[in-house]
């Protein structure tokens, strides 16, 4: 049986690359898969948590679905507003997003 430590491991692994990620990107493509990195932390810590607190309870994995489904809402509303930006600008660069201003 894996150990909880090595699920809190990979969660803080992904937490930072995620955290680096969006802050040292200009891609709002790549910006977005770190903010999907940070949530995917998010819900390995609910799992692990649920199972270390709560062995019986299923209150953790849920936590993990509504957090899953409300990601999946955002990356498509993320993904209409790049193409959007796309339209307008031909790019999607962050530093490029200042052509958007009236």
């Amino acid at each position: 049986m894996v150990q909880i430590e090595y699920f809190l491991i990979v969660s803080t692994i992904m937490l930072f690359a995620g955290v680096y990620g969006f802050f040292t990107r200009r891609n709002t493509l790549a910006i977005l898969i770190s903010i999907e990195l940070i949530l995917n932390a998010t819900d390995i810590n609910f799992a692990v948590f649920n199972r270390l607190l709560f062995p019986d309870g299923l209150e953790g994995y849920f936590f993990s679905l509504f957090s899953i489904a409300i990601s999946a809402a955002e990356t498509a509303v993320a993904i209409a507003i790049m193409i959007n930006i796309y339209r307008n600008i031909r790019s999607i660069q962050v530093n490029r997003l200042d052509d958007l201003k009236w």
